[in-house]
């Protein structure tokens, strides 16, 4: 198999962290807007939700920077 056509599978959890992270701070943002709940936690009041979605999206974009499978590989001499 073509060494160039292998997708690592960092790259591919990266993407997915990222995925979930925009879902999660997305849904967050949404509640932090119009909360639905009467009920006030601690976690809701720190916004936990949101610092988790950032997180993610973080985390998942170094994953997929550092792991991306078309970016130019320098060779060694």
């Amino acid at each position: 198999m073509d060494e160039s056509k292998i997708i690592s599978i960092w790259f591919i959890i990266g993407c997915l962290l990222s995925l979930f992270g925009i879902i999660i701070f997305a849904a967050n943002v949404v509640d932090y807007i119009a909360p639905w709940s009467g009920t006030v936690t601690v976690l809701h009041e720190l916004r936990a939700g949101i610092w988790w979605g950032a997180f993610l999206i973080v985390i998942g974009a170094v994953y997929t920077i550092a792991f991306n499978p078309w970016k130019k590989k320098t060779e060694a001499a």
